[in-house]
């Protein structure tokens, strides 16, 4: 999966360091991030795949950390890729406060269709995001996949007069997602692919079903930046580079895989430092002016000591490497 050679797994544990961030919000059913940096020959990088994965999917966010540490990144086009504001599924009065953390940002991207949080909480939370935003103001929400195509329908007709600019991952499966897009094109709002992308055996399978208008792109699980790139060139659709929640390490690949992108016409979802209450940088990638910088980030080795895991979850996250360099071990033999 990724360009260079793989390097030997002593290589790899002599700096790999684990940290355990706490959330300003509760975010994706966490209240803490966990994250593995390493550092290569060419910088830190990072392997934060989630926890629920299995090794076979957290070996591709492996991959993607070997990649960036071991590679030159590619040629840039742009040097700040500007990001929108990220709204978690919180009640609609801290909704301002959220906005808040993202200075500058035109656009906002809102959580709905959470398990726990009926479809008229996701309304009022819309409408709050659009009154703090103005009507100039972008606005896009992201379901998960959350939704039945019956439901997505339902739910778009009552989000649509906040003026949307896209609806990501609205359905589960590529099929539904071509129903839905079907169903409510006649509205005029984009419908946007994720996890039908970066958890998908085919990657390019929702393009080739024209089931999505434009695709959301993540470097770690996908494989790292290059492989990302191919996949944009081949799909052939808009894109929108975007992150996992990670650490200011892990954006910075996100930032410089936005930056090779030949062309940017969306908001990244690359902001979401905003969302850490520490992180593990003295200077953060947080959006400045609604950007963030495309640099490469060195943590901050006290706040490496002050953030890291405890013992337990640190020998978890060591074994979880161990055996995903296996496993790309056994694909590269």
């Amino acid at each position: 999966m990724s360009a260079v050679a793989l390097p030997p797994l002593h290589d790899l544990l002599a700096t790999a360091r684990v940290v355990a961030l706490p959330l300003v919000t509760r975010f994706r059913g966490i209240d803490v991030r966990e994250a593995l940096l390493l550092e290569g020959p060419e910088g830190w990088t990072e392997f934060s795949p989630f926890a629920e994965y299995d090794d076979d999917e957290a070996a591709t966010w492996l991959a993607a950390a070997i990649d960036f540490g071991w590679n030159p990144t590619p040629a840039a086009h742009r040097d700040r890729i500007p990001v929108n504001a990220t709204v978690p599924a919180v009640d609609a009065d801290e909704v301002p406060a959220v906005l808040e953390r993202f200075p500058g940002c035109r656009t906002a991207k809102v959580k709905v269709a959470a398990s726990d949080r009926p479809l008229e909480q996701d309304v009022a939370r819309v409408r709050a995001v659009r009154a703090a935003m103005g009507p100039e103001g972008r606005i896009r929400v992201d379901a998960n996949g959350g939704w039945n195509i019956d439901e997505a329908e339902h739910a778009i007709h009552a989000l649509a007069p906040f003026d949307l600019e896209y609806v990501e991952q609205p359905c589960a499966s590529v099929g539904e997602l071509a129903e839905i897009r079907t169903r409510t094109k006649y509205m005029g709002i984009p419908i946007a692919a994720d996890e039908s992308v970066r958890r998908a055996g085919d990657p390019l399978a929702v393009a080739a079903a024209g089931a999505a208008d434009l695709l959301v792109v993540k470097a770690a699980p996908l494989g790292g930046i290059r492989r990302a790139l191919d996949i944009v060139e081949r799909a052939g659709l808009p894109i929108v580079v975007s992150s996992a929640l990670d650490t200011s390490v892990g954006l910075a690949m996100g930032a410089h895989l936005a930056a090779a992108v030949p062309v940017l016409v969306y908001d990244c979802g690359l902001g979401t430092a905003s969302l850490l209450a520490a992180d593990v940088a003295g200077e953060p990638l947080r959006p400045s002016g609604g950007a963030i910088e495309v640099r490469r980030v060195e943590p901050h080795s006290e706040l490496l000591d002050r953030y890291a895991a405890d013992g337990d979850r640190t020998a978890w996250w060591i074994a979880r490497l161990e055996r995903c360099h296996g496993v790309l071990a056994g694909e590269t033999a």
